[in-house]
């Protein structure tokens, strides 16, 4: 029955590996209650990601989609489908499928308890609000890529579409096991910023090749123009090794929000074992990825993929299992998995 609870639950469950297999691994650590809930506002977050990403939609009605997915978050916010189902049925991809089909999403965000959608709301309507602000932006000349005009912008950028989740991840972890001090809290906050930008950059940096094809770079013409060279120019063999001194000031700044990251999750209760076997794998995946960006001489290929193998994933799962409840050991394993720090000329 279109519209049941048994309906609704189904199709969030089946979407999830489906728009990601790296978080439907990572969520099933969770505790009860507290994962459906994040699984959720996940695929309400990635809603506002598939607007902002398309390269169907023009920036006025990325705009305008965004907009009304934002309203729709209301307590009494309208329908997804009038709006969001038209420009992405027929759609082959995941993506556009959970977008045209939001409304179960929804449906099933409205019957989480009040407090969980407290914690959800503000965080994912600021996150469409700033991809908004993104999509207005006024496109660059004929044959320029879509890029970023400064590192204020890139981490401004960041902020909206990993930053917020860090926030609302925070809040709904707080909410769960509601013990601690005050002063506990305020240390998960000032740091949720961090991870989500860690996490973010570290996505930034490893798609570099797929984020081209469709037009845009995230690496900021302030940050190539230093090195002497455009964006355009990021996968010129000739621009090599100005390429990745670009790069590698990235990586770096990447390095140092996913140090921050780890402190986020040695801040978090030890007897909270499962959100830290959450937060942690999705840590440790982002460090493995990121010293193999920085040792990977193919990084500027045009159709490279920095990729941690699938051997690699059951070993930091495995190991993660081990040590999360242990904070020297957690720190251990994030210095083994980073390896040397100085980044490859």
């Amino acid at each position: 029955m279109p519209g049941s609870v048994t309906a609704d639950r189904a199709f969030c469950r089946d979407m999830l590996p489906r728009v990601s297999r790296t978080f439907a691994l990572c969520i099933r650590f969770l505790p009860p209650q507290l994962d459906y809930a994040v699984l959720v506002a996940y695929l309400l977050c990635r809603i506002a990601d598939t607007i902002e990403d398309s390269v169907r939609l023009s920036p006025s009605d990325k705009e305008r989609l965004l907009a009304h997915f934002r309203s729709c978050l209301d307590q009494a916010g309208p329908d997804a489908a009038p709006v969001l189902a038209p420009p992405f049925a027929g759609g082959t991809q995941d993506d556009e499928r959970l977008a045209a089909e939001a409304d179960a999403v929804l449906r099933e965000f409205r019957r989480l308890p009040a407090a969980q959608q407290d914690a959800i709301r503000p965080w994912a309507q600021e996150m469409c609000s700033g991809m908004a602000e993104f999509a207005r932006r006024p496109p660059g000349r004929p044959g320029q890529l879509e890029a970023l005009s400064s590192v204020d912008d890139l981490d401004r950028y960041c902020y909206y579409v990993a930053g917020t989740v860090g926030h609302l991840l925070t809040g709904l972890f707080w909410l769960h096991h509601g013990r601690g001090s005050e002063r506990r809290l305020e240390n998960l906050k000032g740091l949720a910023t961090s991870f989500g930008l860690g996490l973010q950059l570290t996505n930034i940096i490893k798609d570099l090749a797929d984020d081209r094809r469709r037009g845009w770079s995230f690496v900021p013409r302030q940050l190539t123009r230093s090195a002497g060279i455009e964006p355009e120019q990021m996968q010129d063999r000739a621009y090599g090794d100005a390429s990745r001194r670009v790069m590698n000031q990235l990586i770096e700044k990447a390095n140092a929000h996913l140090h921050d990251a780890l402190d986020y999750c040695t801040a978090l209760p030890r007897s909270q074992y499962r959100i830290r076997l959450f937060c942690l794998t999705s840590l440790f995946f982002a460090v493995r990825t990121l010293r193999r960006a920085r040792l990977d001489p193919g990084l500027l290929e045009p159709r490279h993929k920095v990729k941690i193998s699938r051997a690699e994933v059951y070993r930091t799962v495995l190991v993660t299992h081990v040590i999360a409840p242990v904070d020297g050991l957690v720190r251990a394993y994030f210095r083994h998995l980073e390896g040397p720090v100085r980044a490859t000329a």
